[in-house]
């Protein structure tokens, strides 16, 4: 069997790129599972794999095998609520972007994308977008937010497209690494990779003037060649985040700081919200852990268990 990468996918093909630097087509034939979750698609861009040359003259294969991931990430499939969906395999670190500005800044969406890599160990950079459009108010915004991050350990930047602002400090970020880069549509995601490299052309798209939202301009993940030894991979806009194959203490435990607390609350399944001797609680009124963040938390705490248990896990 030879051997590649797979750099692209569209849902039912995969495009591996082999170690002679070629592209082949691969589709797969079975069933690939994912740790017992149901997946809309068991081959991730950034997967390693094992295939085998179906057709010389069309140029395509069979993926065989998947060789064992560092990591991957997953999300919430938004088409097949029962099944998760895989955005990446074997990355080094996700790049999370956002803006204040155009369009409006939905910080809950931060907190969700970092529910999204916390289980994995990933690291995560949030960069805040358009930055030639802040005022002084939104610089305030700016500041206060990246105080609370970077208090729980993620690295924060401030970058622009259109004057430079940052652009040398995210590319010492991506230098070297695999890097999933990923932000709601509208954030000028595209735009921001496109002045990273001569050699990308992302597409781009303006805001709706109708409905002041992103319309999507990727439509799948896609891995790109920043450098000779730094790589992206671009993933779709993202409209939303949900997390029904997640149970309540998944997400206690996947906000760093609460976890941290969680050692000092009475009880072992504490759920931060109405139990006695909760630190979490605690550190809260003492201004230690965000108030932001435990909004954030709570309202995803109760969208996880309003979803029904057997709505979850019947078969679709």
């Amino acid at each position: 069997m030879l051997e590649g990468i797979v750099i692209r996918s569209t849902g039912s093909w995969y495009n591996v790129k082999n170690q002679s630097g070629e592209t082949i087509a691969c589709r797969i034939i079975g069933k690939f599972r994912l740790d017992g979750k149901k997946v809309t698609n068991p081959v991730a861009v950034g997967d390693h794999v094992k295939y085998v040359i179906e057709n010389e003259e069309e140029n395509t294969g069979i993926i065989k095998e998947i060789v064992d991931r560092k990591n991957y990430v997953v999300r919430q499939s938004p088409r097949k609520k029962h099944f998760v969906h895989l955005l990446a395999a074997n990355v080094d670190q996700a790049i999370v972007i956002v803006t204040i500005r155009e369009p409006k800044l939905k910080q809950g969406f931060i907190d969700r994308f970092l529910l999204m890599t916390e289980p994995y160990n990933i690291p995560v950079t949030i960069v805040f977008n358009k930055a030639d459009l802040y005022d002084k108010g939104d610089l305030g915004v700016y500041n206060y937010l990246k105080d609370i991050y970077n208090k729980i350990g993620y690295d924060v930047l401030l970058t622009s497209s259109i004057d430079g602002t940052g652009l040398e400090d995210l590319k010492a970020t991506l230098s070297g690494k695999v890097s999933l880069v990923g932000g709601q549509s509208g954030v000028g995601k595209s735009s921001l990779v496109n002045t990273l490299s001569d050699q990308l052309d992302l597409r781009t798209q303006d805001l709706s003037n109708y409905s002041g939202k992103g319309q999507h301009t990727t439509t799948f993940a896609e891995m790109f060649d920043i450098d000779e030894n730094s790589t992206i991979i671009d993933t779709p806009g993202i409209k939303t985040l949900a997390f029904n194959h997640l149970e309540v203490m998944d997400v206690a435990h996947n906000f760093r700081e609460f976890f941290e607390a969680s050692d000092e609350c009475k009880f072992g399944d504490c759920t931060h919200r109405n139990e006695p001797k909760c630190a979490v609680k605690a550190k809260l009124e003492t201004g230690e852990i965000s108030e932001l963040r435990y909004n954030n938390y709570l309202q995803l705490v109760e969208e996880v268990e309003d979803q029904n248990y057997w709505e979850r896990i019947k078969d679709v």
